[in-house]
């Protein structure tokens, strides 16, 4: 007896790969550990090379598993929007055409004042890339969940679209109308 594909045997709808990117000491592993865990630490500890999390939601009657790398932070000396702007250019040097971006200020529990990116820039570098933009505290755990969960539906939205649009192909061998001369040799072509 065959098993059932493996889909049919996942625990889950989808299985989405995330992945953090940004400048080091920006919070991208406490947002993922406040989002995964639900905890917060004051600690900062760099993440050396790369670490991932699993988090399994509940979305749109659909579960989905998410996969969520967190990166290293490097090229800590630019400017925190020319920053950016090389995190994009990268993403669309190496990722995939269709990929999903969103734009994630962190610290928002800070006074703006003391913030290394205003409200205002972020969400006009969003606009300008034509992204989301969400303002987040894995400190304070504002639109943490928010942030997960639009991305998440984003991709779950394109990946059924791409299911959709997918029809299946046939292949019609030997379309001979005239009756029993392409039927024999149809026939005769066939393993049963």
């Amino acid at each position: 007896m065959a098993a059932p594909p493996a889909r049919a045997r996942a625990d889950y709808d989808y299985l989405i790969k995330l992945l953090l990117i940004g400048d080091s000491g920006v919070g991208k592993s406490c947002l993922l550990l406040r989002f995964s865990d639900g905890s917060f630490t004051t600690s900062f500890i760099t993440t050396i090379g790369i670490d991932f999390k699993i988090r399994t939601i509940e979305l749109d009657g659909k579960r989905i598993k998410l996969q969520i790398w967190d990166t290293a932070g490097q090229e800590r000396f630019r400017t925190i929007t020319t920053d950016i702007r090389n995190w994009i250019r990268n993403i669309e040097q190496h990722a995939s055409d269709n990929v999903n971006k969103i734009l994630v200020g962190n610290k928002a529990d800070m006074d703006e004042s003391k913030r290394a990116v205003p409200t205002s820039k972020g969400q006009a570098l969003a606009d300008e890339y034509g992204i989301k933009f969400f303002e987040t505290s894995a400190k304070t755990n504002l639109n943490v969940e928010e942030v997960f969960f639009s991305i998440a539906r984003d991709i779950k939205q394109r990946l059924a679209d791409t299911d959709s649009k997918a029809e299946p192909s046939t292949i019609k061998i030997n379309q001979d109308q005239s009756g029993g001369a392409g039927q024999a040799a149809q026939k005769s072509a066939c393993c049963g």
